[in-house]
């Protein structure tokens, strides 16, 4: 009889496990499918609003509303009764360990530690568990929906504008976010010590903890100012500079915050300055940025040379496959290695535009762009909605009013002291001024979003870092709904200039011509050898080896120039003729006119009309007007052009088209 009781028991435990198991995940599923009624909510609202031409909202804002909206719903509309009758309050254990083992009755139990509760919400067990079940992992940030909006970012990156702004852009992400940085930190400094004083703060908070927060909120995140831009086909320059900031400062803002993170004087008091511990944080930013950039570039340059070796093209579906994993790889592996997985794969994301994208097929190419256009437009609306949500959800919010005051007026004028300064030092050596427009418009253009809440979540362990992240999520809501929404408005104000051809924009003005001139020796360097050396090697575009190495090394030109290189019979996307246009070697045909220039960038030309030597502003002034016909090696690329521009004049040789 004591043997059926046994097992009566244990079948009983095991109906018992069973059915919570089945609960268990009944709960994760509708909490799943909450945040997809939410993206679906979102989206049909956006068709709405874009039908309507209803433009103070964006996308993003809208789903911050609608997770306020279900955050409400979930903290304070329902209620879980509790499923147990007792619970032990007592327990003789003076620290909090991570698991516990239990020995009950013999049987031992491992129990983890979920986080701590308040002690006034101890009936309220179920209710804490539920939100808890709606609050996911920060690493599920990192590892899964990070990575594709930031690839996105390098992979759609209009690297013609991007470079012609590149001095600039570099100034305002790299020095610009320092800047920004200590800006905000020594402000939030002075802050938190008038907190004390007063008798406001309820914890520690150090200076290391200002600079943190200081990093975390100058990543700036202008989705919604950009969609708008995009829409409105604004100053190609403006955006450039815009969005080159926002992509490379999202990475910058990661490492410095790693970085300040690892400060550690030596000695009992850890908060202390010592330049040894300043130097060496340094390094560590150095080296970590450096490495995650080469491993980036390293595994875009791999997915090239696999690309280009095999033939993979014959298998669209494995092609894309394979550059998808590729891609998020290069995120997993940069963290695994102890580098920043962002900078890793921004940077793998810009290769990967620059070298594989020749190399993949035509459906693989519209494919892969359309992929990660998805998962970007997916994952940046699901952060935002769960943004929403966790303002009623996390059950650790530290409000305090003298912080929250001091965290905005801190990030204005940390933002301020980044844009103004550095477009002032900028335009001394500038053609094409910044003008002071379009440094109102970076200023208020500068929004918190994807990247600062996903810092900011990653430790919300002590009280220093449940008040960062407490308030950070009010300085997104502030930036993304005020900033965002008065985007037009602010356009208007300022008479920035929109419906504004990129192509013929940056050919028509002299002064956009000016800005090719700016840029040239900070790249064309470069630019030839990619050009002569790298493209052959590792994509079936650009000239053949053989041309453009010494004769002494024919037979390893021959041996590592693609077929194809010869024939070209690889078709070039419009968008990556970014660069190409100003590529050695192409044939320019309009009518019985033709322009060409060699691989070494001198100019030649044909044809009864033409006489003379083509200059390289001619050569821009021929791919902006009409219906071109782009010959390269055998590869026509035709560029539909906007016929109701004025014809064009040559002024020098008396020409007329």
């Amino acid at each position: 009889p004591s043997k059926i009781h046994k097992y009566s028991i244990f079948a009983m435990e095991n109906i018992v496990t069973e059915k919570k198991a089945e609960e268990s995940h009944r709960q994760d599923s509708a909490d799943l499918l909450i945040f997809i009624l939410l993206l679906t909510l979102t989206i049909l609202t956006i068709w709405l609003f874009k039908h309507r031409r209803f433009r103070f909202l964006h996308e993003t804002g809208l789903a911050m509303i609608y997770g306020l909206l279900v955050g409400v719903v979930l903290r304070y509309g329902i209620h879980v009764p509790r499923d147990i009758s007792n619970a032990t309050l007592g327990c003789p254990v003076n620290a909090s360990p991570a698991t516990l083992l239990i020995n009950v009755s013999g049987k031992f139990y491992e129990y983890t530690l979920k986080g701590e509760i308040n002690a006034n919400e101890v009936d309220n067990v179920q209710d804490n568990e539920m939100l808890r079940k709606v609050t996911f992992d920060p690493e599920v940030f990192f590892n899964i929906l990070l990575p594709p909006i930031i690839f996105h970012a390098g992979y759609s990156l209009k690297r013609r504008h991007f470079f012609r702004n590149m001095g600039s852009i570099l100034a305002y992400a790299f020095l610009g976010t320092v800047i920004s940085c200590f800006v905000i930190g020594l402000l939030m400094y002075g802050c938190v010590m008038l907190m004390k004083q007063v008798g406001q703060l309820g914890g520690d908070f150090f200076f290391t903890d200002c600079l943190f927060f200081g990093a975390i909120v100058s990543a700036t995140d202008p989705v919604t100012v950009l969609a708008i831009f995009n829409e409105l086909q604004v100053d190609v320059d403006l955006y450039a500079l815009l969005f080159g900031e926002s992509v490379l400062n999202d990475a910058v803002a990661l490492v410095l915050s790693s970085s300040i993170v690892a400060y550690q004087p030596q000695g009992d008091n850890s908060h202390t300055f010592e330049g040894t511990a300043m130097l060496k944080s340094f390094g560590i930013f150095l080296g970590v940025f450096s490495g995650s950039f080469a491993l980036g570039v390293a595994t875009g340059i791999v997915t090239a040379l696999i690309s280009f070796f095999t033939k993979l093209r014959d298998f669209q579906l494995l092609e894309t496959a394979l550059f998808f994993l590729m891609s998020w790889s290069t995120f997993l592996l940069a963290e695994a290695c102890g580098f920043t997985g962002v900078v890793a794969v921004l940077f793998c994301g810009i290769t990967q535009a620059h070298y594989t994208f020749n190399n993949l097929s035509p459906d693989s190419q519209d494919r892969t762009k359309q992929l990660f256009e998805l998962l970007n437009f997916l994952a940046e609306n699901f952060i935002f909605s769960y943004m929403g949500l966790t303002l009623f959800t996390f059950q650790n919010h530290v409000f305090n009013p003298m912080f929250i005051v001091g965290a905005f007026v801190a990030v204005f004028l940390g933002r301020a002291a980044n844009i103004y300064p550095l477009s002032f030092l900028l335009n001394l050596g500038r053609r094409n001024k910044i003008r002071s427009n379009f440094q109102h418009m970076m200023m208020f253009a500068g929004l918190r979003g994807a990247m600062t809440f996903a810092l900011s979540i990653r430790d919300t362990a002590t009280y220093a870092r449940q008040m960062m992240f407490s308030t950070t999520l009010l300085v997104v809501f502030f930036t993304v709904w005020i900033c965002g929404g008065g985007t037009t408005q602010m356009l208007s104000c300022q008479r920035i200039r929109v419906g504004v051809d990129s192509d013929q924009d940056n050919s028509v003005s002299p002064e956009r011509r000016s800005t090719k001139q700016e840029s040239a020796w900070l790249f064309r360097i470069w630019y030839n050898f990619d050009h002569n050396y790298l493209k052959p090697i590792l994509t079936h575009s650009g000239p053949p080896l053989t041309a453009t190495l010494p004769p002494c090394c024919g037979p390893l030109a021959r041996f590592l120039t693609s077929p194809q290189a010869y024939e070209n019979e690889c078709q070039l996307k419009d968008d990556d003729s970014d660069l190409i246009l100003t590529d050695g070697d192409i044939n320019l045909t309009y009518g019985d006119i033709t322009v060409s220039t060699d691989a070494s960038g001198a100019h030649t030309s044909g044809g009864a009309a033409f006489a003379g030597a083509a200059t390289s502003d001619d050569l821009d002034r021929e791919l902006t007007y009409g219906d071109h016909e782009l010959v390269m090696r055998g590869t026509r690329l035709v560029l539909p052009m906007d016929d109701s521009e004025p014809p064009f004049t040559d002024l020098h040789h008396g020409m007329r088209m």
